[in-house]
């Protein structure tokens, strides 16, 4: 959202209190399922980690995966009623959830989220790091160092984390997604430290898939544009969030439901000559990537 902004409001003005914010207490809604969805067992038998899977994209990429047959674990950091919520539809598709609550900067408590899924599911096919944090500021000496290393370890680092701590795991044909932001690649003003992660996002997917097409591991990656996430509401001023995701040529933000295929796409074997790659759905933003 452009600073200024004088689009049309198309939502009450609102703010959650606090990152990553609780789904739980927005108005309207993400729409996180689809009715028109139908699933083909594209991911039967496979077993997934979701970071930031409670609410938001995750939320919608865990029932999704879980619909067309894949075991999720949902990493979060202390929004247990979304989680457990989450939970429930996942189990409503005859799957099982594992819930897992804890920093993701945190090296150790990555090792903590691969040992316990594959102790839970015996198994680890589709790494999905998705969770992230963001803090407006409007001049680059607002940025103090806490939240310049708090945006990076949340953000980039515990994607390192997360895949290190897996490899000894993950097999051919398996499957990581990284999401990064439409920020990547046309930057942010007032996001300056938020979209140099995803900026670096692009480029470890990049580099990793690189790394790991002679094991047969794919690394492909999403930079969503707007999207309504708890995120989101609790990121922007109120009048922000009210207008929020007007500017793009569709004229509206997207829902959850609306990327999740794109995560879909690219775990499974739709996607098996793809590796290294990002999807984009933002609203009909041009971006060069």
């Amino acid at each position: 959202m452009q600073k200024g902004s004088q689009k049309k409001r198309v939502r009450k003005p609102f703010k959650l209190r606090s990152q990553p914010g609780i789904e739980a207490g927005m108005s309207p809604k993400p729409v996180f399922i689809s009715d028109t969805y139908k699933a083909s067992g594209k991911l039967d038998g496979k077993t997934a980690i979701i970071t930031g899977g409670d609410s938001g994209i995750g939320r919608a990429v865990a029932v999704l995966f879980a619909r067309e047959g894949c075991n999720v674990a949902i990493v979060y950091l202390n929004e247990h009623k979304d989680a457990k919520l989450t939970r429930s539809f996942v189990e409503a598709e005859n799957r099982q959830c594992l819930l897992i609550s804890g920093d993701i900067g945190r090296e150790s408590f990555c090792r903590q989220v691969i040992e316990r899924t594959v102790k839970k599911f015996g198994s680890l096919n589709i790494i999905v790091n998705n969770a992230a944090v963001q803090y407006p500021r409007e001049e680059i000496t607002e940025i103090t160092s806490a939240q310049l290393e708090k945006t990076f370890k949340t953000n980039l680092f515990s994607q390192f984390y997360m895949v290190k701590a897996a490899m000894k795991y993950l097999k051919r044909n398996s499957s990581i997604i990284n999401t990064t932001s439409v920020t990547a690649y046309r930057g942010s003003g007032h996001l300056i430290d938020y979209s140099a992660t995803k900026g670096a996002i692009v480029s470890f997917t990049r580099s990793l898939s690189a790394g790991l097409a002679k094991k047969g591991i794919r690394v492909n990656g999403v930079a969503p544009g707007p999207i309504w996430t708890p995120l989101i509401a609790a990121t922007f001023p109120p009048k922000d969030v009210a207008t929020f995701g007007t500017d793009v040529p569709l004229g509206r933000a997207g829902q959850p439901f609306e990327t999740a295929p794109c995560y879909v796409f690219l775990a499974s074997e739709d996607s098996s000559y793809m590796t290294g790659q990002i999807l984009h759905p933002n609203g009909g933003e041009i971006v060069n990537g």
